[in-house]
C-alpha cells in the first residue's frame, strides 16, 4: 500500500462530526483544489481521485472565513457551501407582531422604527 492509498484508506474511515463545516455538491465540483489552496488552516485534503471534490480532513479547525468558497469557479452553481454553525443561524423575532424572520432573507419584514422610550439620543 503506497502513501496515497494509506491517506485515503485513513480518510475514508475517520468519524465524521454532526457539524461538518464545507459540503461540497459532488456532481458540480470538478475537483480544481483551489479551495484546498486557499485554506488557511489545511482543513481539507485533496482527493486522490481526479474531478472529486476534496476530504473535509479537519471540521474544527474551520474558521467559517468563506476564503475557500470565494476561491472556488464553481461556488455560484453550489459545488462549494459553508455550512455554518447553528448559533449564527438564528431567526429573529418581532416584539410587536411575534413575526420570525431571518436576516439576509429576500423581502424582509421592515424595521420598527419607532423611537425608543426616552425618545432618540443624539450621539456626540
Amino acid at each position: 500500500m503506497n502513501i496515497m492509498e494509506e491517506e485515503k484508506a485513513c480518510i475514508e474511515q475517520r468519524v465524521i462530526p454532526s457539524n461538518e463545516p464545507i459540503a461540497f455538491d459532488e456532481n458540480i465540483c470538478i475537483g480544481c483544489n483551489q479551495c484546498v489552496e486557499a485554506c488557511m488552516n489545511d482543513v481539507f485534503v485533496p482527493n486522490v481521485e481526479k474531478g472529486k471534490p476534496p476530504f473535509v480532513r479537519h471540521p474544527d479547525e474551520c474558521w467559517y472565513c468563506g476564503c475557500c468558497v470565494m476561491e472556488c469557479p464553481l461556488f455560484e452553481k453550489g459545488a462549494i457551501k459553508v455550512k455554518w454553525p447553528i448559533k449564527t443561524d438564528l431567526r429573529w423575532k418581532r416584539k410587536e407582531t411575534g413575526e420570525h424572520f431571518r436576516v439576509g432573507m429576500p423581502e424582509p419584514p421592515p424595521p420598527n422604527l419607532t423611537p425608543p422610550v426616552g425618545g432618540w439620543k443624539a450621539r456626540s
